[in-house]
């Protein structure tokens, strides 16, 4: 593709070439429009997103949303909870998909063959909500951080996607000269695996890590207690109530106007939600390019 030289295509190819690329902008276009209003509406007046003039750029441009969400405790600690849990639950998830990886990727496992069709069985059937929330309670794990961090710990589908990449990129003959230099199975996955698989490591940060983060069905189940919720919950309760409790507003002037600035509250509040993920990505976009290419097309 360096070479590619459009001007030099046959006339099929060029109109191939030209409705793939409109597809795409059309795509790409109908994802980046959202993101846009969504930016613009939580900068804009709360008159012109109630009367729709908000369309694509900011209208009356204010900040009172921000305010307001940064004015509010549940926020911050929704935001602190959130963190909390999706750090533990990325080292965990990731911790143990790696290892189920190796274990798996390793052609001389006895029974190998079952064991992954015993992982694929639960991607296409599950016990459903019933039985998971009574684990949950068996477990003592109701209205504790371990409700939310435990449960999904190991997705089948990111770990099809590290074994396939262990496989196929870490050479079999390293294991026999670790081996040959005395080296144990645990210290070839320590001190060769896990080195070796930075690329693949870096997809299942991101993936674990936007899951965590976005999830809201599980702890909205297993949580009651306020103090433990995450901020997707508290986002859902604006965004399906239209408002902010006045109670957990801290400013007297913050709350005289939190009605009618409610939706502006909604839209800085998703931004504000959205911005950790951003942040990361640019730091795990190389990695992640080429561990989920590697890990995906060779099977």
């Amino acid at each position: 593709m360096a070479n590619f030289n459009f001007r030099h295509c046959t006339a099929g190819d060029k109109i191939f070439y030209i409705i793939i690329f409109f597809i795409l902008t059309s795509f790409f276009l109908a994802v980046l429009y959202p993101v846009v209003f969504v930016v613009s509406a939580s900068i804009s007046s709360a008159d012109a997103i109630l009367s729709g003039r908000v369309v694509l750029f900011p209208v009356g441009f204010n900040v009172e949303g921000y305010k307001t969400v940064f004015n509010t405790p549940n926020v911050w600690i929704g935001f602190r909870n959130s963190v909390l849990y999706t750090a533990a639950s990325i080292v965990l998830a990731v911790t143990l998909t790696m290892m189920a990886a190796y274990v798996l990727s390793r052609t001389d496992l006895p029974g190998g063959n079952f064991i992954m069709l015993l992982f694929t069985f639960t991607m296409f059937f599950s016990g459903g909500i019933i039985p998971s929330y009574m684990l949950i309670r068996a477990l003592g794990f109701l209205n504790t951080p371990l409700a939310v961090i435990v449960p999904g710990s190991i997705g089948v589908f990111n770990m099809i996607i590290a074994r396939t990449f262990i496989r196929h990129n870490i050479p079999g003959e390293l294991l026999d000269s670790a081996r040959i230099d005395g080296c144990s199975d645990i210290g070839y996955f320590v001190k060769i695996v896990i080195p070796l698989s930075q690329a693949i490591i870096a997809v299942l940060v991101l993936f674990y890590g936007v899951s965590n983060w976005n999830a809201f069905f599980g702890p909205m189940i297993y949580l009651s207690n306020r103090n433990l919720f995450p901020l997707t919950l508290f986002l859902r309760e604006i965004l399906m109530l239209g408002q902010i409790d006045p109670s957990t507003v801290t400013d007297p002037e913050m709350q005289m106007r939190l009605a009618e600035a409610a939706a502006v509250i909604r839209y800085a509040l998703i931004i504000v939600t959205i911005i950790p993920v951003i942040m990361i990505y640019p730091f795990v976009q190389k990695y992640f390019i080429q561990g989920i290419m590697i890990g995906s097309i060779k099977g």
